[in-house]
């Protein structure tokens, strides 16, 4: 198992910087000048000049990238052209915030999709396996920004149950003035991961509940229960990855949901770094969300080798 950890951690490495290659070029090779959000409309060459040297956007992209990867692996991601503020500091927050949303939404998505996903597998072909197939295809085929805003106008507008926009007065607590903020877009973003997993399990389950060492478990006598646990133990691994995937899919934050309600996310700092053009907030947003992304997989796949001993062998 170490060494299978070992591995991991060694092919983890490229993929990092491949990342941080991809998030370095894509962000420069798109168009318009990062400097306008600072300038005045009749700011003179010298002062354009002063500023494009300031954030070394005068040197060759090369040279940029290799001083932009030496400051990120000593916590400097650089300063935000808008606010002025160090880039860690904006990410931290909005890191944070989205945090707290993404592991709400996925306890949400995960136990109704893998309840929904048992039901259905166990009574195939049956009434209920056609209403949560429904459900689960509704699911993953609505908008999930359309959601939110019906969510909100049903919720907040027509009924005034539950806040529209926001997290919540001050910081984020532990508290009801707080989680009742979340609720709104916690609902409509465990929406897509509900389907995803459901379907997935559903399929699982399906699958195994008709494999020949099922029907040689209930032939020796095996209780209804004991073979769910063995049902349970072999569909993991597979419902494991699936739900670390989407996992990192809510990690990353979602843009419009977290624009829709205003959710002071990455999804909402990444909305206002492109339309501001701020490369440096951009840039280092990308990065932690994509490391994010990474790390989460690497867990997935050591807690999968834990579970199947399979993969460890393969």
């Amino acid at each position: 198992m170490i060494f299978y950890v070992l591995k991991r951690l060694v092919l983890v490495i490229p993929v990092v910087l491949a990342v941080a290659v991809v998030c370095f070029l894509l962000v420069h090779i798109t168009p318009g000048d990062p400097l306008v959000a600072v300038l005045p409309p009749d700011a003179s060459a010298e002062l354009a000049a002063q500023l494009r040297k300031a954030y070394g956007f005068d040197r060759p992209l090369p040279v940029q990238f290799g001083l932009w990867v030496w400051k990120a692996l000593h916590g400097d991601l650089g300063t935000s052209i808008a606010t002025g503020r160090a880039v860690l500091d904006e990410v931290s927050r909005a890191v944070g915030n989205t945090v707290t949303l993404a592991i709400f939404a996925a306890m949400l998505g995960f136990v109704s999709g893998g309840t929904f996903g048992f039901l259905a597998g166990y009574f195939r072909d049956r009434w209920i396996d056609r209403a949560v197939t429904t459900i689960a295809i509704a699911g993953v085929s609505m908008p999930h920004y359309w959601l939110g805003m019906v969510l909100v106008i049903v919720f907040s507008v027509m009924l005034g149950w539950l806040p529209a926009v926001g997290a919540g007065p001050g910081g984020w607590a532990w508290d009801w003035a707080h989680f009742r903020h979340m609720i709104l877009p916690a609902v409509t973003m465990s929406v897509i991961p509900m389907g995803i997993v459901t379907r997935t399990v559903r399929a699982l389950v399906g699958d195994l509940l008709s494999q020949e060492f099922v029907l040689a478990l209930r032939a020796k006598g095996l209780s209804e229960q004991r073979i769910f646990v063995h049902v349970v133990k072999n569909t993991a691994p597979t419902a494991i990855a699936v739900m670390g995937l989407q996992l990192g899919y809510l990690l990353g934050g979602s843009i419009l949901i977290e624009t829709v309600f205003s959710w002071p996310g990455t999804g909402f700092l990444l909305n206002s770094a492109i339309f501001q053009r701020d490369l440096p907030l951009l840039q280092g947003t990308i990065l932690v969300l994509a490391l994010f992304f990474v790390v989460l997989n690497l867990l997935v796949d050591v807690v999968q080798a834990a579970i199947d001993p399979r993969i460890k062998r393969s």
